[in-house]
């Protein structure tokens, strides 16, 4: 049990509460955590309305964005001349800020759920595929000469030896994916949409209504750290053998 953190997330609450109460700070600056309770009940209906819009287009991305940056990272490890090809184009894209792309998407795949989908999977396929390319490079020589002094073609040798080797770095990955899927769906629905959290928080902080938008940071907080603890736990499933795969629920020693 992540005892520390959720000792640290409790402590950090109270002082919140506590200097909201002791300073008098308006609510429209920084609401107290309890205000932000009492937001997350009275618009329950509302906010998991929208929760359900952005949830799905997280999940939807970070399946979209993993597949992509699964299939581009195998093209790469199979392939020098596509690893020189590519494996710049990664690093320019994924240096491009998100905010730059988002209205371009909104115009490519209008203002529908396609381009939610296309910029939380765009953000999503970087950590995936840059991750798995990098566990595929590492895997141990040993073993692939190995493989292949037994008969073991290319194909094999990447099915049966580089591939399950790669497992760890792909939960790694994928963890970080995790965690960074809300920032697309929410900049897209910020850019252009007609429902969601991000479009309910960009109209709560228009309005100077504070504790809608915590309200919905908290809701998509739990969203990640669902998704977090998800890929944690099937990592270890699938690389149980790993010793990296051991440390990756928060607050375990």
């Amino acid at each position: 049990m992540p005892w520390a953190a959720i000792g640290a997330g409790t402590a950090a609450l109270a002082a919140w509460e506590i200097a909201v109460r002791v300073l008098g700070t308006p609510a429209y600056v920084l609401p107290a955590p309890s205000r932000v309770a009492v937001t997350l009940v009275k618009d329950a209906p509302l906010l998991w309305r929208d929760a359900l819009v952005t949830g799905g287009e997280m999940l939807g991305g970070l399946a979209l964005g993993s597949l992509a940056g699964v299939a581009v990272a195998l093209l790469m490890a199979q392939s020098r001349l596509l690893e020189r090809a590519l494996g710049p184009l990664l690093v320019v894209a994924q240096a491009l800020p998100v905010f730059a792309i988002a209205p371009l998407l909104v115009v490519w795949f209008g203002f529908g759920v396609a381009s939610k989908l296309a910029m939380a999977g765009l953000i999503i396929f970087f950590p995936v595929s840059t991750s798995l390319f990098e566990g595929l490079r590492r895997t141990d020589p040993g073993l692939i000469d190995l493989a292949r002094l037994n008969g073991a073609s290319r194909r094999d040798t990447l099915v049966l030896i580089r591939l399950p080797a790669a497992l760890p770095a792909l939960g790694a990955g994928l963890r970080v994916a995790a965690a960074v899927a809300p920032l697309g769906a929410v900049v897209g629905e910020w850019v252009g949409s007609s429902s969601g959290l991000g479009l309910v928080m960009l109209h709560a902080n228009a309005r100077m209504q504070t504790d809608t938008v915590f309200a919905g940071l908290a809701i998509l907080v739990v969203f990640s750290l669902a998704l977090w603890a998800a890929v944690g736990a099937l990592t270890r499933r699938l690389a149980f053998w790993a010793p990296d795969t051991l440390a990756i629920t928060p607050g375990d020693p």
